[in-house]
């Protein structure tokens, strides 16, 4: 699935190499977006980790594709 971040304030550009050479957009909000495929929940978990331990404020996550499964009989 391909997930989208946003957080309050503007991120500098070191950041996105730490969350995985993801790019970061900056908005006239205030806030700092950032989208960025994710395999499992592990490694979700470590996003959201990872922005804790930076000191973000996580302001949403959404999954913006979702990875259809389909049934083999």
């Amino acid at each position: 699935m391909t997930y989208e971040f946003t957080v309050d304030g503007h991120l500098d550009d070191h950041w996105s190499a730490w969350l995985g050479d993801v790019t970061l957009t900056r908005l006239n909000d205030g806030t700092t977006t950032f989208t960025m495929p994710v395999v499992d929940q592990a490694q979700l978990y470590g996003v959201l980790a990872g922005l804790r331990d930076m000191g973000a404020t996580l302001l949403s996550v959404r999954v913006v594709t979702q990875v259809r499964v389909t049934e083999r009989r």
